[in-house]
This record gives C-alpha cells, sequence and structure tokens, in this order.
C-alpha cells in the first residue's frame, strides 16, 4: 500500500461544477480563461425594496435536462434548487471518474455533501404561500427539500452510496470541510471512494435582506483586493470532488487528475464577524505541514478574497506570515471575481479552479483589479490570467464565525 504521513495517499479522478461562469467543468474553466464575469442584475423574484441589485446568479439550469439520467433518486425532480447543482455536479464528477454506478462496494464508499444554508430557496417560497398568499398547507416534501443534508442524500441514492452520507455545515468554509474529512476517512481505510464538495442556492428576498443588513454587500460589483472593493456579491452553485485511495484508482486503471496532499483546518475563536489573522495563517502553516511541503513549494493560491475591506487584507497578512518572501513570489488571485461568492460552496468550485489550474498550467486571474489596495501588494494575477507550470496549488476557505479549513493539491503520482 501507498502511504503519506501515515495513511493512504489520496487522489482525485473527477471533478464537477455548476456555477454562474458555466454549467459544468469545461464551461466554467473556458470562463475562467475568458476572464468572464458572472455578475450581473438580480432576478427571478420580486425586489421591493432591496438595496442591493446585483447577485452572481445561475442562468439556463434545466433540470429536467441536466438530471434526465438520474434512475435511482425517484424524486430528484421535486428537490430543492441546491440539490439539484448537487446531484448535476455529481453525476458529472462520477462520469469522468470512471466508476461503475452503483457503486460495486456501497459500504466503502461515501458521500459528504455539505451546505451552508440547505433549502433556502424552499423556505421563502413556503413562507410566502402560508403567510402571504394564505394557503393551508405547504408542499408535502417541504421538509425534505430544506433539510441541509438532503443533497448528499439524493446523490447518494442515485449512486448507490451505503457507507457515510451527511452534510458538513460551516458558512463559507462547507465544503472545504467536507473534501477534508472525506480526504481523512479514505486515508484512514473508513472508505475507499468517496463523493464530496458543497452546493449552494440561498439568492431570493429574504436571503437578500439578510445580507444587506449586515452590510457586507456590495452595489456595484465584486473587486477582490481593490482598493474600490466595497463588499463582496453573491453567488451560487455547486463544486464536487470525486476522491479515491491511490490504490483503488490504480487498480481500476483510472485517470488521476490531482493528489490531495494537505487540509488544514483551525478556528479564530474570537469573533463572529471580524476574520482574523492567527487563524488563517496556521490553517495554511497546518495543510503545508500535513503536505510535508515548505511554502516554496506552492505555485498557485486560490485566496478566499471575498473582497470585503477586512478580509482581503486579513488575508494578505496571514499569507505574508505564512509565505515569508516567497509570499511576493507567489501566485495568487480570486476566482470570486468572476463567479461570485457562492458561501459553503466556494471551496468547492475553487478546488476544482486549483486542479484546472495545475492540468493546464494556468493562472485564473482577479478580474476587475484595476487599482489595487496598497494593503494589499502581492500578485493577484490582475484582469487576465497566465500560463505558468504548477506543481502545488492551495485553497483557501474562511469562514464566519472564524472558520477556516485550506487545502493543498498536487500533481498525479508517478
Amino acid at each position: 500500500m501507498s502511504f503519506s504521513n501515515g495513511g493512504r495517499r489520496v487522489v482525485v479522478t473527477g471533478l464537477g461544477v455548476v456555477t454562474p461562469i458555466g454549467l459544468n467543468v469545461a464551461e466554467f474553466w473556458a470562463g475562467i480563461k475568458a476572464g468572464q464575469c458572472g455578475v450581473s442584475e438580480l432576478g427571478g423574484f420580486p425586489l421591493e425594496d432591496l438595496k442591493i441589485l446585483i447577485a452572481a446568479q445561475i442562468k439556463g439550469f434545466d433540470p429536467k435536462a441536466r438530471l434526465k439520467n438520474f434512475k435511482r433518486d425517484k424524486i430528484i425532480m421535486h428537490a430543492d434548487r441546491y440539490s439539484w447543482f448537487a446531484a448535476a455536479a455529481a453525476e458529472e464528477a462520477v462520469l469522468q471518474s470512471g466508476l461503475e454506478v452503483p457503486f460495486t462496494n456501497p459500504y466503502r464508499t461515501a458521500c459528504i455533501i455539505g451546505s451552508g444554508a440547505g433549502g433556502l430557496v424552499t423556505f421563502e417560497k413556503s413562507y410566502r404561500d402560508l403567510f402571504i398568499e394564505n394557503k393551508r398547507a405547504t408542499h408535502p416534501l417541504t421538509l425534505l427539500r430544506i433539510i441541509g443534508s438532503s443533497a448528499s442524500a439524493h446523490v447518494g441514492i442515485e449512486f448507490g452510496v451505503k457507507g457515510p452520507t451527511f452534510a458538513t455545515c460551516s458558512a463559507c468554509s462547507t465544503a472545504a470541510h467536507a473534501i477534508g474529512i472525506a480526504r481523512d476517512y479514505i486515508r484512514h481505510g473508513m472508505v475507499d471512494v468517496a463523493i464530496a464538495g458543497a452546493s449552494e442556492s440561498v439568492i431570493n428576498l429574504g436571503t437578500m435582506k439578510a445580507w444587506q443588513a449586515l452590510h457586507v454587500l456590495s452595489p456595484q460589483g465584486c473587486f477582490p483586493f481593490s482598493k474600490k472593493r466595497n463588499g463582496t456579491v453573491l453567488g451560487e452553485g455547486a463544486g464536487l470532488l470525486v476522491l479515491e485511495s491511490l490504490e483503488h484508482a490504480k487498480a481500476r486503471g483510472a485517470t488521476i487528475l490531482a493528489e490531495l496532499v494537505g487540509y488544514g483546518m483551525t478556528s479564530d475563536s474570537k469573533d463572529m464577524v471580524n476574520p482574523d489573522i492567527e487563524g488563517p495563517a496556521e490553517a495554511m502553516r497546518i495543510a503545508l505541514e500535513d503536505a510535508k511541503l515548505t511554502p516554496t513549494a506552492i505555485d498557485y493560491l486560490n485566496a478566499h478574497g471575498t473582497a470585503t475591506a477586512i478580509n482581503d487584507k486579513n488575508e494578505t497578512n496571514a499569507i505574508k506570515r505564512v509565505f515569508g518572501s516567497h509570499a511576493n513570489k507567489l501566485a495568487i488571485s480570486s476566482t470570486k471575481s468572476m463567479h461570485g461568492h457562492p458561501l459553503g460552496a466556494g471551496g468547492g468550485i475553487e478546488a476544482v479552479a486549483c486542479i484546472k489550474a495545475m492540468e493546464e498550467g494556468y493562472l485564473p486571474p482577479t478580474i476587475n483589479l484595476e487599482e489595487p489596495d496598497p494593503e494589499c501588494d502581492l500578485d493577484y494575477v490582475p484582469n487576465v490570467g497566465r500560463n505558468k507550470q504548477i506543481s502545488y496549488t492551495m485553497s483557501n476557505s474562511f469562514a464566519f464565525g472564524g472558520l477556516n479549513a485550506v487545502l493543498v493539491f498536487g500533481p498525479p503520482p508517478a
């Protein structure tokens, strides 16, 4: 058996996304390379007296067309939008992996698909039906739609997963925690295969009102590390990986896309809203230690990069603390500048961006970065991506409550 740091090595064999700049991995990556902006005027529900009128919404997603091949899960078409996104991303990732479905060894597989908020679209519709439309009842599947673990259950049913199946919830670090936990389950022999990541669909009047009240949304756009940044832009979508032990993947002749070599997680334990420097820095340091890499080994870092004033400055300082002089040579970008902030799904979508960057030797840009903040003075690959041979990548996810999770990916094992 192949071991790394006392456990089995874990590799990635499948990728799946649904995003505002592409409804699958090929479209998403093309959007990244084109510097496409998925932020547009808000729509699809009554805007009433909202002041924030932009978001990164997914448009043109047809669940009947996208999920037409689902056979085992009989009620997927009656699920919440966040479960649709998860199901679509899972199907893409599993198809790429080449795994036989339903899985041949179901109790040796896991399905860990998180969500920061679960079925908020269903919540709002149900409350409107009851309290505005004065209907006597909600849809009979309302309860199943809103549960935060419904996406993982739907995907588990479709692909025949009988091992650990549940959701993680850690706000904007949800996907990274799900992927890290799945990695550990494989690493320590609990399972051989896992579908992991997160899905989110929260763009509705109530959610926009809640975020608007917190004063962290921009009315103009998402401008990470820019002098003009004035808040983040809500997004939606899903990002999932198929993970396997190296032995399992090799035994079936799978195409290995990357190795998940490091994982670190910490909590600031200081403030619900304002981020710290120590917690994120320690999560990055732990991830590097877990991967047995020096900071100089990282060629590209996908930043959390939410475009809020304090987050971007703190992340910059945390990177400097961990990477030292290498921070000035490190290519960093926030792909949220293109696909918005999909909350819990961010770490999954950005993990896919890291793996594609390694695969194609291309650094994703941070668009809308005309004038950097003087306090954000690193190389954020402004506006236009560039070619570069990439060996190792890091993906940062830092959440409300000071919940931090960091992933490190490396090349496929020789």
